[in-house]
């Protein structure tokens, strides 16, 4: 497993297909502030809180110059209907083979109820239009989080 990344350190790069079936990847964000988040399941209830907070704030996020994305293995078109499902206005990315999940070790072994699993580990990364880590969190709680991670921004970022 990869160690978790660090602030200062240069984001690892990805290709990955966005919800539309594009190819997406760390260099097309250059010049622009990256909320990267990983979450483990489209359509599940911590997982569609996190989205729709992120959507919820988008426009402040966008005001900021920040650009939200959102990572899962589910596929493209499970992403479609989530985004369909809940009117969510941020990009979300398939990684079913989980390796750009690995690349940030936002995957990882996990208890849930005693059962132990390999799976996401729900992160977020802010990466700065440089492509360096500007902040990571790990293990998150998905209630309030998009609000927390607006506001850490606005100490950022001024427009």
């Amino acid at each position: 497993m990869t160690e978790q990344l660090q602030a200062e350190q240069a984001a690892p790069n990805f290709i990955a297909l966005d919800n539309t079936n594009k190819k997406v990847s760390l260099g097309d964000f250059t010049s622009h502030w990256l909320v990267l988040y990983f979450y483990p399941k489209d359509d599940t209830p911590g997982c569609t809180i996190e989205a729709i907070d992120f959507t919820r704030y988008l426009k402040e996020f966008t005001d900021l110059g920040v650009k939200i994305v959102g990572v899962s293995p589910d596929s493209v078109e499970s992403h479609c209907q989530f985004i369909d499902k809940h009117s969510l206005g941020i990009t979300l990315l398939s990684d079913p083979e989980h390796h750009l999940a690995e690349s940030y070790a936002a995957w990882g072994l996990k208890n849930f109820m005693g059962k132990e699993s390999y799976g996401i580990i729900r992160s977020t990364f802010v990466i700065d239009p440089m492509g360096k880590i500007a902040k990571a969190w790990y293990s998150v709680k998905a209630q309030d989080h998009a609000e927390a991670v607006l506001k850490y921004l606005k100490t950022l970022v001024s427009k």
